[in-house]
């Protein structure tokens, strides 16, 4: 598929990425998303509630599965996407709404269906976003020659995520039995334990009215701690996590590929064929044709997704106990200047979710996050301190006044309407 753009003036793979990863605090290396795009936002409904029944490993893998899907249903073209933990958001071009939304749908179904678990789906048009006072802008950031992942500032994902909660721009679930193309979505690696004493994931907006520069201070003063354990904090071994066969995520596996209907066993047998090849090949670190075990190793921990800026900053690094306690010290401080909030969480190890289309190609993702619920444990605490909901603005238009929906909170009576990190602020 060719790639979006010019009409617009906008192409995402135009933009130049940075390979400073300080550098994506600089406004100067976004650019602004045009209206005609859309920002695909999920969420996993009641993530901490799955990660305490142990489910951590499946809501990585659900909201994982929202970037596979999209990314195949739109020719698998570099898309710009976040990887949250319990969720995603992902830009999508003019012209590729209906595609993006059937993969959504289906997405949704397959969740419920195959995983046991809620996804949220929305679709918030840029043009919303920016009318209600918000900006979606872009930057690229490049942890290797091969991949280069999205960043976000200007309030837009936040914007949306809210919209989200509140139930605005829904995607309703396909029919039952959809499935979304996951092809390429795998979870075939065993945590990696700590090597310096414990995963540390890490959450850290802009205090609402603080000053932009002061704040950005000490967002780039925790990255420069980061940076100073072993290795710059990355939560990857060298050599990559370790294998075993049938992996831990075999289960998800196959829950992933092949049709809901029809015979389990067969495909059981089949996943089961598949992931035992992958396993001796990597074993024996063997070279097929254009692929090899040993080069593909050294690029997953190489293009690893252990640290992006959304709207706010997001980490998962191996440090020693002293850092962490340093870390939390700095981000102590700036809370009680009014200058950021944050939200942390130490485990024993990281997970990773891979998408590799093509596994001879460089160009494979690897999602990182804590073993024992990362991401959204640290959004947990984060939103502890947050008492007040900021109630997103609903057009007159808007179908949901049309649906016994709240005018101000955005939803009907009796909804639950919990904020996840970004969306807090």
């Amino acid at each position: 598929m060719t790639p979006p753009g010019p009409a617009d003036g906008f192409r995402y793979a135009d933009l130049i990425p940075a390979t400073d990863f300080l550098s994506v605090l600089d406004d100067a290396q976004y650019r602004p998303v045009p209206d005609g795009w859309w920002v695909a936002v999920t969420d996993v409904v009641d993530s901490t509630g799955a990660i305490a029944a142990g489910r951590y490993r499946a809501v990585n893998y659900v909201g994982a599965a929202v970037i596979a899907a999209l990314r195949n249903a739109l020719g698998r073209r570099d898309l710009p996407f976040v990887f949250g933990g319990d969720g995603a958001s992902v830009l999508v071009a003019p012209g590729e709404a209906e595609a993006a939304r059937t993969a959504l749908a289906a997405t949704v179904t397959w969740a419920r269906d195959a995983m046991g678990l809620s996804l949220r789906a929305a679709l918030v048009p840029v043009s919303a976003i920016r009318a209600a006072g918000h900006a979606v802008e872009v930057a690229r950031y490049a942890p290797s020659p091969d991949v280069a992942y999205a960043m976000f500032m200007g309030g837009g994902l936040a914007f949306a995520e809210r919209a989200l909660k509140q139930g605005l721009h829904a995607i309703a679930a396909a029919p039952e039995g959809a499935q979304p193309d996951l092809g390429g979505l795998t979870c075939r690696f065993e945590p990696a334990r700590a090597r310096n004493g414990l995963i540390l994931s890490i959450l850290v907006v802009a205090a609402e009215g603080a000053d932009r520069d002061a704040a950005r201070a000490a967002i780039a003063d925790v990255v420069r701690l980061a940076a100073e354990a072993p290795g710059k904090g990355h939560p990857l071994p060298p050599g990559a996590p370790p294998l075993r066969w049938p992996p831990a995520g075999f289960a998800h596996e196959v829950r992933a590929h092949g049709p809901l209907r029809g015979s389990l066993a067969l495909r059981r047998l089949q996943v089961l064929g598949r992931t035992l090849l992958a396993h001796l090949i990597f074993r024996f670190g063997l070279r097929l044709g254009g692929f090899s075990a040993p080069r593909y190793l050294d690029e997953l921990v190489a293009n690893a997704d252990f640290r992006k800026y959304d709207d706010g900053l997001r980490m998962t690094i191996d440090c020693g106990p002293d850092l962490a306690a340093r870390i939390e010290a700095r981000l102590q401080a700036a809370e009680a200047a009014g200058l950021v909030r944050f939200g942390l969480h130490r485990q024993a190890a990281a997970l990773t979710t891979c998408i590799t289309p093509v596994a001879a190609l460089r160009d494979h993702v690897h999602f990182v996050d804590g073993e024992d619920g990362g991401y959204a444990r640290a959004a947990q605490a984060l939103k502890a301190k947050i008492p007040v909901t900021i109630p997103v603005a609903i057009p007159a238009e808007d179908p949901a006044r049309q649906t016994g929906r709240d005018p101000v909170r955005g939803r009907a009576a009796g909804e639950s309407g919990g904020e996840s990190a970004r969306a807090a602020v």
